[in-house]
């Protein structure tokens, strides 16, 4: 089959790219569904070392020194039963600032309830991924505060491209928002620490670094729609099913990434989703991004996407991504009177750089012009014919 375009300036290459971090089933409570068979496992591996520190702990207490008297193993020097504060800068401190403005999210759809992970922004709204609530389908969705406090929400709006939506609390809360950080302003190395609930556990934490900047992620939606293309920060912080759509923040607790995918090595599918865990190869949107397409929801309920105007050849593997020669599906390569044309590329020409960071192939353009907002101006160095040249572009809407 030929080409599927994408708003104008891009197609999916070929691959399955990183797997989403699923949204799992959660618990029901009268019924079953996808994922039962996964949370009975986990539910019996808990039960079985309860159990076998259970029974431990009677034969401690009942062996004694074989005069039948009872047996101390000491007690708490304190009887002080309030958690203590830690200081603000360990990941203790850290965690305690940031996990009540952390939410679960339960969604009814018609394939039973699924689940992911949120924050607070200003406003009392929720960010969350969009695959974590595009399966409602007008069913209810919940969010579970950190205190337990439940509230039912609605989809304020939504954005498949880049994978991000907006919930609205029905109902009053004092939750405090997140701090939003600068996600231009971290490095490879930095210290993060991911917030959510995996397979429902609500306020895992879970800690790791900056592994890489700007990597280029493809992912697909359940039944093949849903493209998203993410410019991603990857982590090695532990991320799960359910971790979806929660913060990643850094050493100071500003959020700099929303939790969004996993690769994986594949794992037993169970109710046709693959469930294998972390293994350390985790993706974040970065929060900038994150931002500007959350306000935009927030003050519209749309979202405009950044369009560069050509077909990239997904097949094209020698560096760089090359615009298609060739008709698109009856479209032009290079959009007629869109931002590219303007600036004068051509069918054939290769971009290798957009604004001096150097493009791999067709994933990491698409990837890089959906992570800047229309109106942007980038530098585009591409070569023809043999020669490199360089051009100033304004990016369009589309």
């Amino acid at each position: 089959p030929g080409p599927r375009p994408m708003s104008g300036y891009g197609m999916p290459p070929g691959g399955t790219g990183p797997n989403w971090a699923p949204v799992p089933a959660m618990p029901p409570s009268s019924r079953g569904g996808p994922g039962l068979g996964l949370l009975a496992v986990v539910a019996l591996i808990v039960a079985l070392v309860a159990g076998a520190l259970g029974a431990g702990i009677g034969v401690i207490a009942t062996n004694g020194d074989g005069n039948g008297g009872s047996v101390s193993l000491g007690g708490s020097d304190s009887n002080d039963t309030k958690v203590q504060s830690r200081p603000p800068d360990s990941v203790a401190g850290v965690a305690q600032r940031v996990l009540p403005s952390v939410v679960m999210i339960r969604v009814q759809s018609a394939q039973g309830e699924v689940g992911g992970t949120g924050f607070i922004v200003n406003g009392g709204y929720v960010v969350t991924n969009n695959h974590v609530v595009a399966g409602a389908g007008g069913g209810q969705i919940q969010i579970v505060f950190n205190d337990k406090k439940t509230l039912p929400a609605t989809v304020k709006g939504s954005d498949p491209s880049s994978d991000v939506a907006v919930l609205k609390p029905e109902g009053q809360h004092s939750l405090p928002a997140l701090p939003l950080g600068d996600s231009s302003k971290i490095a490879v190395g930095d210290p993060v620490i991911a917030i959510g609930s995996p397979l429902g556990l609500q306020g895992s934490v879970t800690t790791g670094i900056v592994s890489s900047l700007n990597r280029a992620v493809p992912t697909q939606g359940e039944g093949g729609g849903d493209a998203s293309y993410l410019n991603a920060i990857q982590t090695d912080a532990a991320i799960n099913p359910g971790n979806s759509g929660g913060p990643l923040v850094d050493a100071n607790g500003r959020v700099i990434g929303i939790n969004t995918a996993i690769a994986t090595l594949g794992g037993q599918s169970l109710g046709g989703e693959q469930r294998s865990g972390s293994i350390g190869l985790g993706f974040a949107i970065p929060i900038n991004q994150g931002k500007r397409v959350a306000e935009e929801i927030i003050r519209s309920g749309t979202v405009r996407q950044a369009k560069l105007g050509v077909f990239p050849d997904p097949r094209y593997q020698d560096g760089g991504a090359k615009i298609m020669s060739q008709q698109v599906n009856g479209q032009d390569p290079v959009i007629k009177g869109g931002p590219a044309d303007k600036a004068g590329l051509k069918p054939g020409d290769v971009i290798t750089k957009i604004d001096d960071k150097p493009i791999e192939d067709a994933t990491d353009l698409i990837a890089q012009i959906r992570s800047r907002a229309p109106g942007d101006q980038i530098k585009v160095t591409y070569q023809r014919d043999g020669k490199e040249s360089t051009v100033q572009v304004t990016l369009g809407a589309d």
